[in-house]
């Protein structure tokens, strides 16, 4: 029989303090990561739970130039629409932010569910069909995690048309778009949220989303 690791007070300090440095990186550094760094933390990123065992997840690497332009494009008009949403004296501050690293960021993953696949056997989705979507969403942050832990940033661009990212990267169209990631060395480091030092929102205390029943 195998003995469980012992995970110590030491342990799950340094766990703690990498979910407080888990970041939605949005400036990069433009160096390129080391080789088969990405293909690496897939690899951890593969060992998040799944319904059933699914492994619904499918990872894209988009390496290939006129494809990052197509989405940098499409996002540019998203931005655009997006902005006309914001109420009058938001606007001027949400254009400020830099929503996405797509310029600088040397790597490109698209996260995709495929709610089609055959494995698990359909276990744990009857009621829940959902469930796929989700074992996709704790893999990208499992991901998340990995790349933090090797200084690597990453961050969620989700103004996007999901039928847009379908066709320009050519995949199967019963995916489901969990989001397109940019990854690389960030060039500035905070513990603190961006969109909250830029005062566009403010982290709640834990308590305020607890419920008793």
């Amino acid at each position: 029989m195998l003995s469980v690791p012992l995970f110590d007070a030491e342990f799950r300090a340094k766990l703690r303090e990498l979910l407080g440095w888990r970041r939605d990186v949005r400036r990069f550094c433009r160096d390129a990561l080391p080789a088969g760094a990405v293909e690496r933390l897939i690899e951890i990123a593969c060992l998040a739970p799944s319904v059933g065992l699914s492994q619904p997840w499918r990872f894209v690497l988009v390496d290939a130039a006129e494809r990052r332009q197509a989405i940098a494009r499409n996002f540019s008009e998203c931005n655009a629409a997006a902005l006309a949403t914001q109420t009058p004296g938001r606007t001027g501050h949400y254009a400020r932010l830099k929503l996405a690293g797509l310029a600088d960021a040397p790597c490109h993953v698209a996260v995709f569910a495929d709610p089609a696949t055959e494995q698990g056997h359909g276990l744990g989705r009857l009621t829940m069909p959902e469930m796929i979507q989700y074992s996709a969403v704790v893999a990208v942050h499992t991901l998340w995690l990995a790349a933090r832990a090797e200084g690597i940033g990453m961050g969620w661009v989700s103004i996007l048309d999901p039928e847009a990212v379908h066709a320009i990267l050519d995949v199967p169209q019963g995916w489901r778009l969990i989001g397109y990631f940019c990854l690389g060395y960030p060039r500035e480091a905070d513990d603190v949220p961006e969109l909250e030092r830029e005062g566009w929102e403010a982290r709640r205390a834990p308590g305020a989303f607890l419920i008793r029943r």
